[in-house]
């Protein structure tokens, strides 16, 4: 066999190979190259550098500060009707434009200045930890820390103290945002929540046909959704007024009633309660004939109307408060007073 013939044999699994047979693999597999060398970065090697980075970073962290003032300032400022025009946006709401943007710039120049604080000043060096089991070791443990100390130490906080500063600054100023929305909640309710439109000698008048009704208009057995005289739809404190002011009238046989005072409280059967629930404030609707309860659709509390209000079941803390009644010279119903209590949910233990 000539020299020719064994360099064609040695070609042959390459040759089989090229042609869709078995490749024949040698030799050891390919090393682990590593990381490359790292690079230092300017600020890593120039303090005029870093110095400027961190007046960067600063200038962010002010940025968001003063991204805040002005969330607050624009809240205080700008009245709620107020809309401009915004080109491709339309006519919006200048407060919401205004909030949007002042809180919007804030939160975003504190990441801004996190990620360009991390990108120039924090280390960069990549360390290769292998893994380990789930459960540290006392040493992987002391490392974790050792390395957390390290960390601290590289990212320059306690060095850095213009960074430090301002960036405390900004991200203690952002929850003030969050705190001035909580005026969104509504007014500071002061003593509205304890008083409603009803009031002595104010007739009840009827919620679907808006007239004025009369103990006999009140069937036994039957419910009816009534308003204080004197409130209309078309009023603009129509919604204000009548969550607290609606009130349902049930009639039942005198001697159903079990609660003297509820008795004495309404006429002639004629009782009359809040509407709103004790829970959370949704309206009652549902009524049970046979059993005098009524229903909160929202959470199912359930209350007797025949026993002073109280609650049977549900959630609901308190009973419905009741407004006494009468009728006056010409046959209708009409309020002793207001509610003795605040209606809704158990605002008045805390008023």
């Amino acid at each position: 066999m000539t020299s020719q013939d064994n360099m064609s044999e040695e070609h042959l699994p390459e040759a089989a190979g090229s042609h869709g047979g078995a490749v024949a693999v040698t030799g050891d597999s390919f090393a682990d190259p590593g990381l490359p060398p790292h690079e230092h970065r300017r600020t890593d090697i120039d303090e005029r550098a870093a110095a400027r980075a961190e007046r960067q970073v600063a200038l962010w962290f002010v940025l968001s500060m003063l991204a805040t003032v002005g969330f607050i300032a624009a809240y205080v400022a700008i009245k709620p009707d107020k809309v401009v025009y915004i080109f491709t946006l339309g006519h919006v709401s200048a407060l919401n434009f205004a909030l949007g943007m002042t809180l919007g710039v804030s939160l975003f120049a504190i990441g801004a200045g996190a990620v360009h604080w991390a990108r120039t000043l924090m280390s960069d060096e990549e360390h290769i930890a292998e893994r380990h089991p789930i459960e540290a070791s006392p040493e992987v443990r002391e490392q974790v820390f050792a390395d957390f100390r390290q960390g601290a130490k590289e990212s320059t906080f306690g060095r850095r103290k213009l960074i430090r500063n301002t960036m405390i600054g900004a991200m203690a100023m952002v929850p003030l945002s969050a705190v001035v929305l909580f005026r969104d909640l509504g007014p500071l309710p002061e003593k509205k929540l304890d008083n409603t439109a009803w009031a002595a000698g104010k007739r009840l008048v009827n919620m679907n046909t808006n007239e004025p009704m009369k103990a006999s208009d009140i069937t036994v057995g039957s419910l009816t959704f009534a308003m204080p005289e004197g409130v209309h739809e078309s009023d603009a404190d129509f919604q204000e007024v009548i969550a607290k002011a609606a009130v349902m009238l049930v009639r039942m046989q005198p001697d159903d009633i079990k609660d003297k005072q509820s008795a004495d409280w309404g006429y002639q059967g004629v009782l009359v309660y809040s509407k709103i629930c004790t829970h959370v404030g949704c309206p009652i609707s549902l009524y049970e004939q046979q059993t005098h309860h009524v229903l909160c659709p929202c959470h199912q509390s359930t209350f007797d109307l025949s026993d002073g209000g109280r609650v049977i079941f549900g959630p609901a803390g308190h009973p419905l408060p009741q407004l006494q009644v009468s009728v006056n010279g010409e046959g209708y119903l009409e309020a002793l007073g207001d509610f003795s209590q605040p209606v809704g949910p158990g605002f008045w233990e805390r008023s």
